[in-house]
């Protein structure tokens, strides 16, 4: 089964589908390694930790490219890239759609707002006209090759028009075409609700940690009716977090050993990366 015909027939179940996201092939392996059944690569991620800043339109299209090439080569679950603005205007998307799908990415996530684009959880953000975003969608559904390459479409309009705006955006999204939409930043239990009972294509919501929208049990969002609960940057601020304790503990007593609460064992870290697949290709060509 083609893999976006898969992730495709698991969004339609609207169970909650948890997806996890990735700013590198390493974290694709770990997330596949988990038993997770997608990815996302975030471009927040990307921006964090390729460049070490912050999620404010830094990263272009060829580096979510190379990204996304090197988790395909890593992974067999379907991935969905995040693609920001789509770097330009309705004919930039179109290239863009065309250079990930060869890539290897099964979806894509666009969002409205104008570039540069940020998080959609900082202030100051702009968006652009219906109608602008409705074109770029129109374009991304006319590159595409397969039928089920989605195109998840993200309103960052709940923040500086209202919920109804982003409710009437979104809606006009599918209508141009969008497999998925994706209303950012609600910011109660019952925005939630009344997004996953939207009924013209399924819903995505995005848990950001520490950010606007309620953090909520899985079996909750489930129920309501989503069709990806999405984690974008879990991993990235769990790296950080690990990262932060063996070298604070490396820098206070000058010694780090392989104590399983601070990091991972040689052996881990070697069968995350499959070294045992090129030991048996050396064998077989040595």
């Amino acid at each position: 089964m083609h893999l976006g015909t898969k992730l495709r027939k698991l969004i339609n179940e609207k169970r909650g589908l948890l997806v996890p996201g990735a700013g590198n092939a390493l974290a694709a392996r770990v997330i596949e390694d988990a038993g997770f059944e997608a990815i996302y690569l975030s471009g927040a991620a990307i921006t964090n930790q390729f460049y070490g800043i912050p999620d404010l339109g830094f990263i272009g299209l060829n580096d979510v490219a190379a990204h996304t090439a090197a988790i395909r080569e890593v992974t067999q679950l379907p991935l969905i890239v995040d693609i920001d603005v789509g770097f330009g205007n309705a004919v930039n998307v179109h290239h863009t759609i065309k250079v990930l799908e060869r890539a290897g990415a099964n979806a894509v996530q666009i969002e409205d707002q104008a570039m540069p684009k940020r998080c959609g959880h900082f202030a100051g953000k702009i968006i652009i006209s219906k109608e602008e975003m409705c074109s770029k969608i129109k374009a991304a559904v006319d590159a595409r090759v397969h039928d089920d390459f989605l195109i998840i479409a993200r309103t960052d309009a709940r923040s500086i028009y209202g919920f109804e705006d982003a409710l009437d955006r979104a809606q006009s999204y599918a209508q141009a075409g969008a497999d998925m939409t994706f209303i950012e930043a609600p910011e109660s239990v019952e925005e939630m609700k009344l997004i996953a009972a939207q009924s013209y294509c399924p819903q995505l919501i995005n848990i950001v940690i520490g950010g606007k929208t309620p953090s909520l049990p899985l079996k909750d969002l489930s129920a309501m009716g989503f069709g990806i609960v999405l984690y974008a940057n879990a991993a990235l601020q769990g790296a950080v977090r690990g990262m932060t304790n063996a070298l604070d503990h490396l820098k206070k007593t000058g010694e780090l050993k392989e104590d399983p609460i601070l990091v991972a064992t040689f052996a881990e870290r070697q069968s995350v990366v499959k070294k045992e697949d090129f030991d048996a290709l050396e064998k077989k060509f040595s």
